[in-house]
């Protein structure tokens, strides 16, 4: 699996997610039913996403895996299995929010794929680069 390609997607993914709850937190408050006085929540969100998409962004010429770039896989990993957690957590009480199916899908696949970048040797992934 190439690292770099996978850096790219999640930070496009989560650099498109950042940018919608930072620039229109109102609108997203609105959406799911809540008050607006949520907005300033959803702003604060949106700045974690985007840190991360950046990066990400950074990170995505560097060598991942094993104890290589570790900190940035964990991180990705970490974010992306909790984040299915709470995602199937909220699917299973708000049911109504059939667009959180794709978003959850798309944590999933993110958690599988920064999984198997921690627990697989980078050397392994050069060898299959070539």
């Amino acid at each position: 699996m190439k690292t770099k390609t996978l850096l790219i997607i999640s930070s496009f993914m989560l650099g498109l997610t950042g940018i919608i709850l930072l620039f229109f937190p109102q609108e997203v408050s609105h959406y799911l039913n809540l008050n607006e006085a949520n907005s300033i929540f959803f702003q604060i969100l949106g700045s974690l996403y985007l840190g991360f998409a950046m990066l990400n962004w950074t990170a995505k010429g560097s060598l991942l895996g094993g104890i290589y770039g570790r900190p940035v896989v964990i991180g990705n990993f970490t974010h992306f299995t909790i984040g299915t957690l709470a995602l199937i957590k909220w699917i299973l009480f708000y049911n109504y929010f059939q667009y959180i199916w794709g978003f959850t899908i798309l944590y999933f696949i993110f958690a599988v794929l920064f999984g198997i970048v921690l627990f697989t040797s980078p050397r392994l992934k050069i060898q299959a680069d070539r």
